[in-house]
């Protein structure tokens, strides 16, 4: 579909994809995308169902392929497409009564037609009837960053979380993007650091209350005698 935006007049043109299910089809696919691209110079939205995914955690109790990835990404890459940030859910085909789940619709924009807008993203919607959830791109201010996490300098100075941080990090992690391993080592980090602030600090509430309980007991017998080291230094 080609046309004018209302809001700035610039021509556009957005593709409705269907991603084939053969890999033969899938590499027709890209080539005639990419010869269209190049010899047509203007706004380019691509949105739809590629039936295909980019890295292996867009896919759970799925099949991955590696190659068939890699020509996604290269042809992503290669026509300076950039995905449009997905907020909502984090897979948008669910089959299988729920176990399978998978990232197969998405929007690829061209950098002059992001230009168009102020701040674009889009959202996965509820999905009813179909395995496909909906997506709705939309112009507007949307927060979908991570919930914050906290890290306290004091963990700094505990030796165990010190060797957590190291023993974590150091695990082994496969990916074929060195972004995506040092993303997915931070996030283990994470998830270990939780955990062991839980299980170490879960009981604090109660530990401050018993300390509490204690200096009323010194400040107690102070005003009746003078307090040894020891107990001063308690």
């Amino acid at each position: 579909m080609k046309g004018k935006w209302a809001h700035s007049q610039q021509e556009s043109i957005i593709i409705d994809a269907y991603g084939p299910h053969d890999d033969a089809g899938k590499i027709r696919m890209w080539s005639s995308l990419e010869n269209l691209m190049r010899n047509i110079e203007l706004n380019w939205l691509l949105c739809g169902d590629f039936d295909e995914v980019r890295d292996v955690e867009e896919r759970f109790n799925s099949n991955f392929c590696l190659t068939r990835a890699t020509r996604f990404n290269n042809f992503i890459t290669n026509n300076g497409l950039i995905e449009i940030l997905l907020g909502g859910r984090k897979f948008t085909r669910v089959c299988d009564n729920g176990f399978k789940l998978s990232k197969l619709d998405r929007f690829l924009a061209s950098e002059n037609f992001l230009n168009l807008w102020s701040d674009l993203s889009t959202i996965v919607l509820k999905r009813k009837f179909s395995d496909r959830c909906p997506i709705a791109l939309r112009d507007s201010v949307i927060d979908f960053r991570p919930k914050p996490f906290h890290f306290f300098d004091e963990w700094l100075d505990n030796v165990k979380a010190v060797q957590l941080i190291q023993n974590v990090w150091g695990q082994e992690l496969h990916a074929y993007r060195m972004d995506c391993v040092f993303r997915n080592k931070l996030k283990r980090v994470k998830a270990a650091l939780k955990d062991w602030n839980k299980s170490t600090f879960d009981n604090m509430d109660q530990v401050i209350a018993d300390l509490k309980a204690k200096v009323n007991v010194w400040e107690s017998l102070a005003e009746s005698r003078t307090l040894r080291d020891e107990e001063r230094l308690e």
